[in-house]
């Protein structure tokens, strides 16, 4: 977060909140079961590239559910621009990649009950 300006910060969140409306409402049954949240956006000073991180749940389907994020990403992007249309002239382009943070928690939490 630190070196971005306060408009891509706005647009960052915007786009968070959108994007994790967009997925809900397709339900869990789009994405195989799968629990799927927009952890964090990070968008390019240009505005050009938004970089989304979701967090997929239960995890050992995560491949499965990045596979059907990337494929219907055109989709997501063009549902995006319906809804920030009168906020932004360009959609920006979306790349998605998994948040790995609560697997990571997970892990540490484990090594922690061994000892």
């Amino acid at each position: 977060m630190e070196g971005e300006s306060t408009r891509q910060q706005k647009i960052a969140r915007q786009l968070q909140r959108d994007l994790a409306e967009i997925i809900r409402s397709k339900g869990m049954a789009a994405y195989g079961g799968a629990m799927v949240t927009v952890s964090e956006v990070r968008i390019t000073p240009d505005l050009s590239l938004a970089k989304v991180y979701v967090s997929i749940f239960p995890s050992s389907k995560a491949g499965a559910v990045m596979e059907i994020i990337q494929n219907s990403s055109r989709q997501l992007r063009g549902e995006l621009g319906h809804l920030v249309a009168k906020q932004l002239r360009i959609v920006p382009e979306l790349a998605f990649y998994q948040d790995t943070t609560l697997d990571y928690a997970e892990h540490i939490d484990e090594l922690l009950k061994k000892q």
